[in-house]
């Protein structure tokens, strides 16, 4: 599985930004880790795209066990506009991407898998292995 690879290869923190059925798959097998392995001090942090979301969680936040909670834009953008700015952060802060997206266009998750690619990142789509 990638997330055994990334862990073997050395990646201890993991980022989030929780507004899907990945995400959250993702942090149950990040957390299982975790469990299994506390000597290597796995830290998941939740990246919200708005600042404001970090002194009132919005109502779609479900407070699991994240080791901190973090907003990489100080700017104020429209909501969906800081969401992808929010994960171009990410992207930026990140050596690898994990990603489960499809080739559409008016994906906001594809536009930012299209930075990703674009920033020489090394990216995992696992709708790719799906197949």
């Amino acid at each position: 599985m990638e997330i055994d690879r990334a862990i073997a290869d050395g990646v201890r923190t993991f980022l989030f930004g929780g507004l899907s059925s990945f995400d959250d798959l993702v942090y149950d097998i990040v957390t299982a880790k975790k469990a299994q392995a506390p000597e290597y001090n796995i830290q998941r942090i939740f990246c919200f795209p708005l600042e404001r979301d970090l002194r009132k969680p919005p109502h779609w936040f479900r407070r699991k066990e994240y080791e901190d909670l973090c907003c990489p834009l100080k700017r104020k953008e429209w909501w969906y506009t800081s969401i992808f700015f929010r994960n171009v952060s990410m992207i930026d802060d990140s050596d690898l991407v994990l990603f489960y997206v499809e080739e559409r266009e008016n994906s906001g998750a594809y536009k930012t898998y299209q930075y990703a690619v674009k920033s020489h990142k090394k990216i995992v789509n696992l709708a790719l292995t799906d197949k």
